[in-house]
C-alpha cells in the first residue's frame, strides 16, 4: 500500500508541477512577447482579463497541488526513498520558491493593475503599464525557471522510483537449454569448413 500512495503522490507532484511550469515558459516566451508588441491599452486590458480569468479551480488545483502533493511524497518517502529524499526536496524547495516569488511579487502587481480601473478611465496608460510590465516579466521568468528545475528533480526522482520498484528480472536457471530460432535444429559438436561433412578432412 506504501509503495502505490509513494507512485500516485509522485506523479501527482510532477504533473502539476510540469502543468505550472509550462504555464509561467508560455508566459515568458509566447504571451507577454506577444503582448509587448501592442499598445498601451491593449496591453492593459488583457492582462487585466488574463488575471481574472486564470484565478479558476484548474488552476488551483495545479498551483496548491504541486505543493501539496510534493509535500506528501517526501513525507511518504522519508522512510524507504532515501535515494529520492535529496531530489524530492530540491523540487520543494524550488517549488516553494516559485510559490513564494507569485505571491509576494506577481500577485500584487495583478492587483495593482486592477486597481487602475478600466483602460478607458486611464488617464495615462502608458505609466500604468510602465509600473506593471518590467517587473512582472523579470519575476516571471524567475519563477518559471525554478518551477522547471522542480518538474525536473520530480521527473528525475520518478525514474529513480521506478527503478526502485521494478520486479527483479527472472533468472535463466544454470541447467536450461538454450531456445533456438523456429526451424532451425540445435547444432551439438564442432563446428566444419563451409561445404565439409562432420568428420571428413
Amino acid at each position: 500500500m506504501i509503495k502505490i500512495l509513494q507512485t500516485v503522490s509522485l506523479l501527482a507532484a510532477t504533473v502539476t508541477t510540469g502543468l505550472m511550469a509550462g504555464l509561467f515558459a508560455a508566459f515568458s516566451y509566447a504571451v507577454m512577447p506577444g503582448l509587448a508588441r501592442s499598445h498601451d491599452r491593449t496591453f492593459v486590458e488583457a492582462m487585466q482579463r488574463i488575471n481574472v480569468a486564470i484565478v479558476n479551480g484548474w488552476f488551483m488545483v495545479c498551483f496548491l497541488g504541486g505543493l501539496a502533493f510534493t509535500i506528501a511524497a517526501l513525507v511518504l518517502h522519508l522512510s524507504t526513498g532515501r535515494e529520492l529524499l535529496p531530489w524530492i526536496i530540491a523540487a520543494l524547495v524550488l517549488y516553494a520558491a516559485m510559490f513564494v516569488i507569485t505571491a509576494a511579487v506577481n500577485v500584487p502587481l495583478n492587483d495593482q493593475l486592477a486597481r487602475a480601473g478600466h483602460p478607458g478611465d486611464i488617464a495615462d496608460l502608458a505609466a500604468v503599464r510602465q509600473a506593471f510590465e518590467a517587473r512582472w516579466v523579470t519575476w516571471n521568468v524567475v519563477r518559471a525557471v525554478a518551477n522547471i528545475a522542480a518538474f525536473a528533480a520530480l521527473t528525475w526522482a520518478l525514474v529513480l522510483h521506478g527503478r526502485a520498484t521494478a520486479p527483479p528480472a527472472p533468472v535463466q536457471p544454470s541447467g536450461a537449454t538454450q531456445a533456438v530460432p523456429y526451424g532451425q535444429a540445435p547444432f551439438h559438436g564442432r563446428a566444419t569448413p563451409y561445404g565439409q561433412a562432420p568428420g571428413t578432412r
